[in-house]
């Protein structure tokens, strides 16, 4: 706070200064460093506002239109251009007056409208709760939210009007904005380097959420500057001759801590109003920024520095582009007095931070000193807007100063939750809990439903939708953005994969003990734990469910652990069935001698459905236990299968489909057409009404051809139901033939 300085708060001759300014008269003498036409165009929006805000008043008894034109005024401070005095103009026309965005793009274009419409969206947000982290995610979302800089200085300026006249308010309204103008508000302003605003608007909410201790403090300040002020004077005369004999060019201003910044030092260091020694200061504005440091060793020479009192914001700058040498000293009396070196360019930035760029450009049009703000950062947002005028760019390069590259939505219940932008719903539920990411089903976003991959804006609401029988779906790591969610989703499919894989293994081994003579595994039971401990020394596994899950992932074959258990058995005495022997080799399937596996597509990880050639129920099956990746089920006459089947014939094992399969399975169909207007959406018809979902279309190569071909990924019941998507397709005009089968890219 060693550099705030008090702003003057409105007081009844502040109030008729003003009224005076909310007259028009007042803003169209502050347009001078607009052109004509930029001028024109100022009071055009002026005579539209006015039009649309007749017959509001404000609280206080005036005309509506007097806040829009102190917000102008403000503007005009900062040397902002016509668009953002527009937009200040008419900032509640939306909001209060029904004006559509559609008119005004009409009548002042779209970047005066996408303005307004800006400020609208940034009204429509209340913070109402006094967490730290959640304050600065509040304003982190404001600022994300503007896509120009513009609109969160015209918010300010709004703001900071409102603050002016918040005595007029009902004072049950005090308490809310204030302590949003200073939780939220005033941090803003003082991270763009609006310092003068900054300080206002602290003391303005100080002033309104605590006036007993304001009115105290007042009268301190008071007493003590009437006190001490001949010391004062005395101070700046021995400092002027000190640079006048030095023969240095400098303006010396005085300057006071601002009552906030008194009241929290007072607070947070438990001192009284007399212990806080640096109320008074100087500012010394000096030519160069070498006369800085020239400056800061004529005052040591003159008072002694107070030790650690000395901050160098020149050499290494505020993160805001705030530059000045700070020192304190201990001056006559003893009293402790804080001097501040800095440029005019300096100055100016510490004043109106990021609005310096306009502000600087009209009072130095010619001014090409390579150090004209004394800022890298600022210079390179001057350079921006000299090259591309683009205020879209412009902000979002100071975003990256500002904070990271984050989306800031909200929770049902108003916690704010910063994500990586291009995060989903997904990636919501898995920051909320992983149990909430684990079962969610479906989403809403600002009350209307959504799909999950939806990515996120700044200012979302996110609901999620859970059932507690869901599970996490594999195709969420296709779309999900944090490490969070991904990592859960791969633990939980790890984990889920295991467990089908244990089960698959273990019918697996049983249907190749049956086909031995032995009707089941052997149990846990201490009788049989020697079986065990010799069959897991011949795998090399350490546990049942380790050898059971391994077969069930195909890095064991069943068969040839079965052939060792029954080995295992028959030395420990125990003999095969010979009934069930001859009934299962002669009822056994002809792959392997295995029992067929029964599929009814609630297996998951553990079974797969090739992609080469997508079987569904009716088709004839094999299946192929993969190394490590469990069972990959093929259509019998797949040429990939039978590649496969010439090298690892003793990897395919039977499998049959159930009676009654619990889902639809995905397929390929290959549809020639004439290449006609509507011949998309006419094929989509066609299979809709055979109720066959489509999951993918692959357009091909656009061409000019007579004829073209697509290739749809759908989702079918079995092969009767795909016979009828296929009947329907035929029977489309425009369609010259249509196929099960294709090559296909997806998923």
């Amino acid at each position: 706070m060693g550099h705030a300085a008090s702003t003057p708060l409105p007081t009844v001759s502040a109030a008729v200064a003003n009224a005076a300014s909310a007259s028009f008269a007042g803003l169209t003498a502050r347009l001078d460093y607009l052109s004509a036409s930029d001028g024109e165009q100022v009071r055009a929006a002026y005579r539209f506002a006015d039009q649309a805000h007749l017959g509001q008043m404000r609280n206080n008894g005036e005309p509506y239109i007097t806040h829009p034109i102190a917000v102008a005024v403000q503007c005009t401070e900062w040397k902002l251009d016509a668009q953002a005095l527009m937009a200040a103009l008419l900032h509640d026309a939306m909001e209060d007056c029904g004006v559509t965005k559609i008119e005004l793009i009409e009548r002042f274009g779209s970047p005066v409208a996408e303005l307004v419409d800006g400020l609208t969206k940034l009204d429509k947000l209340h913070f109402n709760t006094r967490e730290e982290n959640q304050a600065e995610s509040f304003r982190k979302m404001l600022l994300a939210m503007a896509r120009d800089v513009r609109v969160i200085l015209i918010k300010l300026a709004d703001r900071s009007h409102n603050m002016r006249t918040l005595s007029d308010m009902p004072r049950s309204k005090w308490n809310r904005i204030a302590s949003e103008t200073l939780d939220i508000y005033a941090p803003i302003a003082h991270r763009l380097g609006l310092n003068s605003t900054y300080r206002e608007l602290q003391d303005l909410s100080f002033k309104h959420l605590w006036p007993w201790r304001y009115a105290t403090l007042t009268k301190a300040v008071t007493k003590a500057r009437s006190r001490r002020r001949d010391l004062i004077q005395k101070v700046q005369k021995e400092v002027e001759a000190v640079f006048a004999a030095a023969a240095m060019p400098v303006r010396i201003a005085g300057r006071e801590k601002s009552l906030y910044s008194i009241y929290t030092k007072m607070q947070t260091k438990h001192l009284t109003f007399a212990q806080v020694t640096d109320i008074y200061g100087f500012r010394v504005q000096v030519p160069s920024t070498i006369d800085c440091y020239k400056a800061l060793g004529l005052l040591h020479q003159l008072y002694k520095p107070v030790p650690g009192k000395f901050k160098d914001h020149i050499a290494i700058a505020k993160l805001n582009g705030y530059q000045s040498l700070h020192t304190t000293l201990v001056g006559p009396a003893g009293i402790n007095v804080e001097f501040q070196m800095r440029t005019e360019s300096m100055h100016v930035v510490a004043e109106s931070g990021v609005a310096a760029h306009w502000l600087y450009k009209v009072n130095h049009p010619h001014d090409l000193a390579a150090d004209r703000l004394g800022s890298q950062w600022l210079q390179s947002l001057l350079d921006i807007q000299d090259e591309t005028h683009d205020a879209a760019e412009f902000w979002d390069h100071v975003k990256v100063d500002l904070f990271p590259d984050a989306v800031y939505v909200f929770t049902p219940k108003t916690q704010i939750l910063a994500l990586p932008r291009g995060a989903t719903v997904v990636d919501f539920a898995y920051a909320i809990h992983s149990n909430v990411g684990d079962r969610t089903v479906a989403a809403r976003i600002n009350g209307e439903q959504v799909p999950l991959r939806t990515e996120l804006k700044n200012g979302d609401v996110v609901e999620v939708v859970t059932a507690q029988v869901s599970s996490p779906n594999p195709n969420w790591l296709d779309f999900v953005r944090t490490g969070r969610a991904r990592s859960k989703i791969r633990h939980h499919l790890k984990t889920m994969e295991q467990t089908e894989s244990e089960g698959l293994g273990e019918r697996l081994l049983q249907q190749a003990l049956r086909s031995e003579g032995f009707e089941s595994l052997p149990s846990e039971d201490q009788a049989y734990v020697p079986i065990w401990d010799k069959l897991l020394r011949f795998t090399g596994n350490k546990t049942r469910y380790e050898l059971l899950t391994d077969i069930g992932l195909g890095k064991r074959i069943a068969n040839i652990v079965a052939k060792r258990l029954v080995h295992l058995l028959t030395e420990a005495g125990h003999k095969p069935d010979a009934l069930l022997l001859t009934r299962e080799r002669f009822t056994a399937s002809d792959t392997n001698g295995v029992g067929a596996i029964i599929l009814d597509g609630s297996e998951s990880g553990s079974v797969q459905f090739a992609k080469c050639c997508h079987p569904i129920p009716g088709d004839k099956i094999s299946g192929y236990l993969g190394r490590g990746e469990g069972l990959v089920v093929h259509m019998q006459d797949c040429p990939v299968a039978s590649k496969l089947r010439n090298k690892d014939a003793e990897r395919f094992i039977g499998v049959d489909w159930s009676e009654e399969p619990k889902r639809s399975f995905k397929t390929l169909i290959t549809v020639t057409g004439s290449n006609s207007k509507g011949m998309l959406a006419k094929m989509a018809t066609a299979l809709a009404s055979a109720e066959a979902d489509i999951i993918d279309i692959d357009m091909g190569q656009e061409g000019r051809h007579e004829a073209r071909q697509l290739r749809f990924l759908v989702s079918v019941r079995d092969t009767a139901h795909l016979e009828v998507a296929l009947r329907n397709l035929r029977r489309t005009t425009s369609v010259l033939k249509a196929e099960r089968g294709g090559a296909a890219n997806s998923n």
